[in-house]
């Protein structure tokens, strides 16, 4: 299996970090080195070492779509409290203000002022009218109280599916990060094959000189030490690549530079116990963020069929309001108006639906209908979930066992290789089975290696699904 396709098909929600942290002995970051030993490597110093929990907790903080979720999350929680408010009465104020004219007006004001009658006609007038006014369902089946318990579980799952967002962030960067652990030791693998190649090529020069070697036997040494160096080489791309996918993952930009600080695993973490497979599905249904977004969703349906049945029983609304005018035609002043025409109502209405063009019955039936739809895909979640674990378990079993069977393999083609070179120095052995326990040798190690991580990955995967 190549460099590339490792853990590409892995696909894990997990619902922690620090696990992830535990599945390898860290390297110390440049923050957490003595002063001293800062200043002894100053190419060292002037760049962070970004340690897995550096990583994940800088994306939840800065990663967009996470931040989108929280909105999402923010905007769940105010329809929510608008739905409660939803609840109590209604009141808004209102005025109006006018003015009229009458050019055609000849009636008008007579007043007698010492013996002189003076009439006085007004084609200009001016009204003003205040109210107040309110209302208040009292009673609608239920549906405004069960409109604040959907809102109630809205906001759950929007949480919900914030925390899924998080563990599919933190999920890609820990695939990430064990990628770019995997290469970097796979490139010293590489790296060790490489200077075996330039010890075969030097020792074919020294025995075409004297005679043992043809030229042709050479080139085959050299077509090997330069085939090593290509897979170096595509090798650190590969990692330059995954580096990238980490540093736009965590929404860094710009040019500054970026690198990990690799950890190191350990034999004794592919050999440990592997958890059962049924405890970790039971623990599962229980904590993960994907199985409670099912269950309130069949909550919310069993809401909705209460709402639905909420449409053929009658609704109680009251009515209330209190209201004044003025008008500048009037003999009594402004304030006087506004006292003596205060005009206040209380009132009460009641809807029964008696025929509603079948629109409460078919809403009832589909509400049925989406409950059962909920129910299947609770189901169909839980069965996806037993699968996914169950791949895990089956992986974390199967590649266990590779890695005991290739570290024995590794130690006998070592030996074995080792023998060649030595015969293959004496010219005891000819140049194609000196290169081919070589290549032996290198599938092997890369066979343990990736047996090693697969296993140590699978493992952890488990231990993030039973939390």
């Amino acid at each position: 299996m190549s460099i590339s396709r490792f853990l590409i098909t892995t696909i894990v929600t997990i619902a922690s970090v620090p696990s992830w942290s535990e599945a390898f002995v860290e390297y110390p970051t440049p923050q957490q080195l003595p002063h001293e030993t800062i200043l002894s490597d100053s190419s060292h110093s002037s760049t962070k070492k970004w340690t897995l929990n550096d990583c994940v907790a800088y994306a939840l903080e800065n990663n967009i779509t996470l931040r989108r979720s929280r909105l999402s999350t923010l905007s769940a929680s105010e329809d929510r409290r608008q739905s409660k408010a939803a609840l109590l009465p209604s009141l808004s104020g209102s005025t109006n203000q006018s003015l009229g004219y009458r050019p055609w007006q000849d009636a008008g004001t007579t007043t007698v002022t010492n013996g002189t009658v003076n009439t006085k006609v007004d084609k200009h007038y001016y009204n003003g009218s205040y109210g107040l006014n309110a209302s208040w369902t009292v009673w609608n089946g239920g549906r405004n109280t069960n409109a604040v318990r959907q809102n109630e579980i809205a906001e759950q799952q929007a949480a919900l599916q914030e925390a899924e967002t998080a563990n599919s962030i933190e999920e890609k960067i820990a695939q990430l990060f064990t990628q770019i652990v995997y290469l970097q030791e796979a490139i010293e693998v590489d790296k060790a094959s490489l200077e075996t190649s330039h010890k075969n090529e030097e020792r074919g020069r020294e025995m075409v000189d004297v005679g043992k070697m043809s030229r042709a036997d050479l080139s085959q040494l050299t077509a090997q030490r330069a085939s090593d160096e290509y897979a170096i080489v595509e090798a650190e791309s590969q990692l330059a690549n995954y580096k990238l996918q980490l540093k736009q993952l965590l929404e860094i930009t710009g040019d500054e530079p970026f690198d990990v600080a690799t950890p190191a695993a350990t034999d004794e973490q592919a050999l440990e116990e592997i958890p059962s497979l049924q405890s970790v599905y039971e623990q599962a249904l229980l904590s993960r963020p994907e199985m409670q977004a099912a269950e309130l969703t069949v909550r919310n349906s069993d809401i909705q069929i209460a709402i639905a049945k909420a449409q053929r029983l009658p609704t109680v609304n009251m009515t209330g309001g209190v209201g004044t005018s003025t008008n500048s035609l009037s003999n009594k002043g402004w304030g006087s108006q506004f006292k003596t025409n205060v005009d206040m109502s209380l009132g009460a209405s009641v809807q029964v639906p008696i025929f509603d063009q079948r629109q409460a019955k078919s809403s009832i039936t589909k509400a049925h209908l989406q409950r059962q739809q909920a129910l299947l895909d609770q189901q169909d979640s839980q069965k996806q979930l037993y699968q996914t674990i169950e791949g895990y378990w089956l992986d974390a079993n199967t590649n266990q066992q590779k890695f005991r069977a290739a570290k024995a393999t590794v130690e006998s083609e070592q030996q074995s290789y080792d023998l060649l070179s030595e015969q293959f120095r004496l010219g005891l052995k000819n140049i194609v089975e000196l290169m081919t326990g070589k290549d032996r040798l290198l599938t092997a190690q890369q066979n343990q290696l990736q047996a090693k991580y697969m296993t140590i990955l699978n493992i952890q995967l488990l231990k993030f699904y039973k939390r």
